[in-house]
């Protein structure tokens, strides 16, 4: 006789919890074999990086990327796609930046690889030719204070090797390139030159954005390549008076209109909570932004594209934000955060990638205790891919404007760090320089991630 109880029976016996965790096991599987399967991504990058090129905010590639944003989310399936205006700062480098060793030993030296930092005035059109002094830190600069009038100041401070993740390198060095120029100038430094924020065995040069104090004069900032600052710090080893020739003839013009790229799957269930997924469309001009952050921006559409391939149907609107000015102004960021706060919108979450696209490591997350413990409770799910850290702290610069105006908990993908900073910002960030395999892999584990905090929610 068949008994008609077992099934009921067997249920009871297998726990909820368990079963749920088989379930889910087995939707990110599903997940990963369709991106590492079917994944665009790798074919969209190849399309921005080499059809778009580089795309700093003002130039003509910034509204051919937008174009390109809008196409590639409606063929991902996007429900709605549509831009959000903002103003954007239009800054551009001109002619090839110059500076020169000026010796009295009059032996000759090729010009040294530099590129002007961004938001950076020009030089006179004649250029600078002044003394160089070298300066190792700002404790350096206070104690030399009375010797930098009328002189150029090279920052020769060095990425710290010891730091095991080179992010927290890059976040002890960076102030010399945001701060260095004006606090230069409060003592009457006419240009700075700032050993660039890597330690890549290289002499690349690397560009990112300053900011300038207007209590000061706004004077040249350039970064150099690191075998160029080695020559020149050993050169001033002996000769004091080293005069340098500095050249550059960037400028800012009026800000213009930039967009940020919106595409979105309406949520079934309760469509007016949104998860928000971007990275920012933005690069330097010296390079094809292919790590910086064209990654991060095909990542999130293949994230899109992989949820509307297997049919999945979520709860809340996820809404995929391509930003807009990122590298010098976070403009599309602010504008983002600006009109969610002034709709009144519900934000549960706000996941970016602007890390790179090397091998997923794990996600660094902002948010409450409680909201961290339940998404670490997932972790197990996504050993099998080799994603195990939810440790760190913190979140992407732009979803880091609407933690600041609405506290909405945010996260970024966190992925191998120790190559980052050998093409951030310099001219070798191009489409080659991105493994197709790291690449989907990422776009995986931000499509599982978002997939459960969509299902539970937080």
């Amino acid at each position: 006789m068949r008994n008609y109880l077992l099934p009921a029976l067997l249920a009871i016996t297998v726990p909820v919890c368990a079963q749920q965790k088989e379930n889910d096991s087995l939707a990110l599987r599903s997940l990963a074999n369709e991106v590492l399967t079917h994944s665009k991504a790798y074919a969209n990058l190849k399309e921005l990086t080499q059809q778009v090129g580089g795309r700093l905010a003002g130039s003509p590639q910034m509204v051919k990327a937008e174009k390109w944003g809008e196409k590639v989310l409606k063929d991902a399936g996007a429900d709605t796609v549509y831009l959000q205006a903002c103003q954007v700062p239009h800054w551009v480098r001109g002619a090839k930046e110059e500076v020169r060793i000026i010796s009295r030993r009059r032996d000759f030296i090729p010009p040294l690889n530099v590129l002007a930092l961004g938001n950076s005035v020009g030089s006179a059109p004649a250029g600078i030719t002044a003394t160089v002094i070298e300066i190792a830190s700002f404790e350096d600069l206070e104690a030399k204070k009375d010797e930098i009038k009328g002189k150029i100041v090279f920052y020769n401070y060095h990425f710290k090797p010891e730091l095991i993740r080179t992010f927290e390198s890059y976040g002890d060095a960076v102030k010399y390139r945001g701060q260095g120029a004006s606090r230069a100038a409060r003592y009457g430094a006419v240009a700075v030159v700032v050993r660039s924020m890597t330690h890549g065995a290289n002499n690349l040069p690397h560009t990112g954005a300053m900011k300038y104090d207007e209590a000061f004069p706004k004077i040249p900032a350039v970064a150099i390549g690191l075998e160029d600052a080695d020559l020149l710090s050993n050169r001033l080893k002996g000769e004091s008076d080293l005069k340098l020739y500095l050249r550059t003839s960037c400028k800012m013009l009026p800000d213009t209109t930039g967009h940020n790229v919106i595409g979105e799957i309406r949520g079934t269930e309760q469509p007016d909570q949104i998860i928000t997924v971007g990275g920012h469309l933005d690069s330097w001009d010296v390079n094809e932004g292919a790590h910086d952050d064209g990654t991060g921006c095909v990542q999130s559409v293949e994230l899109l594209r992989a949820f509307k391939a297997l049919g999945i149907k979520p709860k809340h609107t996820i809404r995929v934000v391509l930003f807009a000015n990122e590298e010098n102004g976070t403009r599309g960021g602010k504008k983002y955060a600006e009109v969610a706060k002034a709709k009144g919108e519900h934000h549960i979450f706000a996941l970016e990638s602007d890390a790179g696209g090397f091998t997923p490591r794990g996600f660094s997350l902002m948010m409450p205790d409680e909201k961290r413990a339940k998404i670490a409770s997932w972790a197990p799910l996504f050993l099998p891919y080799d994603v195990y850290d939810f440790t760190a702290v913190g979140g992407g610069v732009d979803v880091g404007e609407l933690y600041e105006a609405i506290g909405t908990p945010m996260g970024e993908l966190m992925p191998d760090s120790q190559r980052y900073f050998d093409l951030h910002h310099a001219a070798n960030d191009t489409f080659e320089a991105v493994n197709k395999r790291e690449l989907e892999l990422g776009a995986f584990s931000m499509t599982g991630l978002i997939y459960l905090i969509d299902k539970y929610g937080l």
